[in-house]
């Protein structure tokens, strides 16, 4: 029996050895092209994009403006040799290593952020403002 499906497995033999090389290289055309799909889609973009994240991580210097992979934004107060002492408020200082480091702000996302922040900031101002108003106005018109 087991000789049968050793048999089934190999198929039936050709009677020219010619044409099972043929095959051979039919076979492998399939398998190469996947290769290579999968070479130029996934394999080289990635190098790339960690050869330019690698650039960016040694390139970093005090008073670059950097966001980390947890969202955290500062300024970097100071460079050690695998990690970074970030400057996120007046008195608050983290030190985060290089590698979580996501992006460096350039001066126009940064002063983008800044434009939304404030322009935020002014909306809740005004949002607390008008309620108080609103509350106000009620309490005088109940009374």
């Amino acid at each position: 029996m087991n000789s049968f499906a050793l048999s089934l497995l190999m198929g039936a033999p050709d009677a020219s050895g010619g044409a099972s090389s043929g095959n051979f290289i039919t076979t492998l055309i399939p398998f190469a092209l996947i290769i290579g799909i999968f070479y130029f889609l996934i394999i080289r973009p990635q190098n790339k994009k960690q050869k330019e994240t690698q650039r960016m991580l040694n390139a970093l210097k005090k008073g670059d403006k950097v966001v980390t992979i947890g969202g955290i934004h500062g300024v970097i107060q100071s460079v050690k040799e695998s990690s970074v002492i970030l400057k996120v408020d007046e008195s608050t200082k983290l030190e985060i290593s290089r590698s979580a480091i996501s992006t460096v702000a350039t001066e126009g996302k940064t002063e983008k952020i800044e434009k939304n922040e404030k322009a935020e900031a002014e909306e809740k101002k005004g949002e607390g403002t008008s309620e108080t108003r609103n509350a106000g106005a009620a309490e005088k018109s109940g009374n």
